[in-house]
């Protein structure tokens, strides 16, 4: 693989390098699915990890902007890896809006000097790993976690886990510590490469310093921004995969004679073919745009900080719903429907480029999109704004 010798000092630059490389053999890793240890090494050797850690701990403090951005190039080549380089960034971001500097000082600055990758075993609707006290302060937790992201190859993990009063509690652990383990169970039909199947907890030590107690998991509109930054990434995600499969296609089309009744010679002068990009085209517009928006109410309300208000913080949701939204739609039917302008021939194993959808396919089913419909539809009706959850 021709990996590049040196990284610039743009992160857009840098992201379009690391694409550029990821896509010489995303569709063969496709099919091998399994953990992507060669490309994460990039990841960290490119120096992106430190995109979202504040500059006084040794990071870019970047904004919002640039870091979906990124998101979104490493997408257009490989999804998967666009997937575990995303929630790394969110994970940071869970660490800041759920704890104090004082305690998450020290690991924003081991991150940013040892380019460390943050997996995630958090997953608060599976609740088969108990966190239990055994004295002031020490914690056990003990039991599986499901669609645990990112989490092989990484080097510190976010786990959770409920104690017997039913509450939530979440840490920060190596991923070395003792008791943790990954099953490799992930085996689904998209997003193979992101290592999203199984981790299991052998009674590992959690200490109360490592727990993220201050102000706590969605306890705040601010905290409650958490979810949002992790559905923009959804967005990013999808729009980059969309305009992936649409670069792809086009030029698929720009080597194609027209089809045998069709007035024009060539498929690029075909109306009918015209008219497919033209759709493909203006619903990436769409997301684009939609996309740009909520971006710019998410960072306006991250500027904000802890008197975020609870009404700031819907504005944030809604304009991140409706993005949502649009670039699960686009990215469906511009995957799916490629394959009408490239003919039968892209339909090929070789090429697999059947991957652009099994892809979002897969990560479009990450949390009902029916639901973002109903959040939106009350606010234009009611007035009122989407509940915070971890999922809205």
């Amino acid at each position: 693989m021709n990996a590049p010798t040196s990284w610039t000092a743009d992160p857009l630059d840098t992201a379009q390098q690391l694409a550029d490389t990821f896509a010489l053999t995303a569709a063969e890793r496709d099919k091998q699915g399994g953990n992507p240890k060669y490309e994460r090494d990039l990841i960290r050797q490119s120096g992106l990890l430190g995109l979202s850690i504040p500059q006084q701990y040794g990071g870019q403090g970047s904004s919002w902007n640039t870091i979906f951005k990124t998101i979104q190039q490493i997408a257009q080549a490989d999804s998967s890896l666009a997937h575990v380089y995303g929630f790394h960034h969110l994970l940071i971001a869970t660490v800041q809006l759920f704890a104090q500097p004082e305690q998450y000082a020290p690991w924003f600055e081991q991150t940013a000097k040892d380019s460390l990758f943050w997996g995630n075993t958090l997953n608060p609707l599976d609740k088969r790993t108990s966190a239990q006290q055994i004295s002031e302060h020490e914690f056990i937790f003990h039991g599986d976690k499901s669609f645990c992201s990112g989490s092989i190859d990484s080097d510190i993990l976010l786990c959770s886990g409920f104690n017997d009063a039913g509450k939530l509690l979440i840490g920060v652990i190596p991923t070395a510590r003792d008791g943790v383990s990954f099953l490799g169970d992930w085996n689904n039909m998209g997003q193979r490469q992101t290592d999203s199947g199984t981790s299991h907890f052998e009674q590992v030590k959690i200490h109360r310093d490592e727990l993220l107690l201050n102000p706590g998991p969605l306890s705040t509109p601010y905290s409650s921004l958490r979810p949002l930054i992790a559905q923009l990434i959804f967005v990013h995600l999808f729009l980059g995969v969309a305009e992936g499969a649409y670069q792809t296609a086009i030029a698929t089309v720009k080597t194609q004679k027209a089809w045998s009744k069709s007035l024009a010679e060539n498929a690029v002068n075909d109306p009918f073919t015209q008219k497919h990009f033209a759709e493909f085209y203006v619903q990436l517009e769409g997301v684009r745009l939609l996309a740009g928006k909520a971006i710019a109410t998410l960072q306006a309300a991250w500027d904000v900080g802890e008197s975020l208000t609870a009404s700031q913080r819907g504005e944030v949701s809604i304009a991140v719903a409706t993005a949502k939204i649009a670039a699960t739609n686009a990215s469906l039917n511009i995957t799916q429907n490629i394959f009408q302008v490239m003919g039968a021939r892209a339909t090929t194993a070789k090429l697999n480029i059947d991957r652009f959808w099994r892809n979002v396919r897969t990560q479009t089913l990450h949390d009902p999109i029916d639901y973002k419909y109903q959040e939106i539809g009350e606010w234009v009706l009611t007035g009122k704004v989407p509940d915070p959850s971890f999922y809205s």
